[in-house]
């Protein structure tokens, strides 16, 4: 497995990441047991970076991770870790916290969940618009220099709170969705984050399986993301599927899957973006493994660029009242 730094200072990663939120319910119901192979199948093909949040099921996922691990080497995972999403117990959302002594308490309750004495990168899940980014990362760097945390990141903030955030103490990788359907960092944040030498780890490759070569309308069940997400909407999810059909036949010609295409294509765009696989299953993994042998040309990229333009997708990445609270989307 081929690896890349993070940024200037972080650690060194596989060239794909596996995003585990998927096996704490997002997406529906999971396996808990093919759920704990998948990681160790990862683990096992090479891959180190394990992406979770601490409100991903309520601790679940971080529950789950911490099982996968007992047994194996800490020092062969880089575990990233999103906080301050806060949760009610009917599994709503109730907004963020990313002041300095939420930082810490949520720190302590991820350490205890994973079981392990570090965490690799630690990120605010979104930017709190009720505290400076300046103390929320400095909070971090307390905790960097008390040994609990190894490295900084970012996660859907923009070029601005990048840049500040970055006069506080170096920041490794901002974790943003980014795909051929959700391309808006290419104006400002890439540009920004390659300018101060920061990585991208990019969620959401595949957005959330559109762009999968495997979704069919009307798939999501409840409890669902993709039930009220606007993409997967009446009168969007057809033109989208569009696309991917446009899409397939250009993966068809190289012999190759959809998934495969839209991964290669993320992987492609520079060795400082790292693309984070949501797999909950080991078929979905092997696939997404797969990605790593497609070489696409100049050609390769202009037809898969005709065939699903920038700015194509109909409907937006998320619900318009969670857009509006996204620092990354002004």
């Amino acid at each position: 497995m081929q690896t890349y730094r993070l940024g200037k200072t972080g650690p060194e990663v596989s060239a794909i990441g596996l995003g585990c939120m998927g096996m704490s319910g997002m997406y529906g119901p999971s396996d808990r047991a093919e759920s704990i192979a998948t990681i160790h199948a990862a683990l096992d093909a090479g891959i180190n970076l394990l992406d979770t949040g601490d409100f991903y099921g309520m601790g679940h996922n971080e529950m789950l991770i911490g099982e996968a691990l007992k047994g194996r080497r800490r020092e062969n995972a880089v575990i990233s870790v999103k906080f301050g999403a806060l949760r009610d117990p009917a599994s709503g959302w109730s907004g963020i916290d990313a002041r300095p002594v939420a930082v810490k308490n949520f720190l302590a309750y991820t350490l205890q969940r994973l079981g392990v004495d570090h965490i690799d990168i630690y990120r605010p899940a979104r930017l709190d618009p009720n505290v400076p980014i300046e103390d929320t990362v400095g909070a971090i760097a307390d905790m960097v220099k008390a040994g609990y945390v190894r490295h900084i990141g970012l996660s859907e903030v923009g070029a601005e709170t990048i840049r500040r955030a970055a006069t506080v103490a170096p920041i490794v990788d901002l974790q943003i969705e980014y795909s051929l359907i959700s391309r808006g960092i290419e104006e400002k944040i890439l540009p920004t984050t390659r300018e101060l030498g920061i990585s991208i780890t990019a969620y959401g490759v595949l957005s959330r399986g559109l762009i999968s070569g495997h979704w069919q309308k009307g798939q999501a069940t409840a409890g669902d993301f993709r039930a009220y997400s606007p993409r997967f909407q009446e009168g969007n999810i057809e033109q989208n599927l569009a696309l991917v059909e446009k899409l397939r036949e250009i993966a068809e010609a190289k012999s190759v899957s959809v998934a495969q295409i839209a991964i290669a294509w993320v992987a492609a765009k520079g060795g400082d973006i790292v693309p984070i696989i949501g797999a909950r299953r080991r078929d979905r993994l092997s696939e997404a493994l797969g990605s790593r042998a497609v070489d696409l040309s100049a050609d390769d990229f202009a037809a898969i660029e005709r065939a699903v333009p920038k700015d194509a997708a109909a409907g937006g990445r998320y619900p318009e009242h969670m857009l509006q609270h996204m620092d990354s989307e002004k």
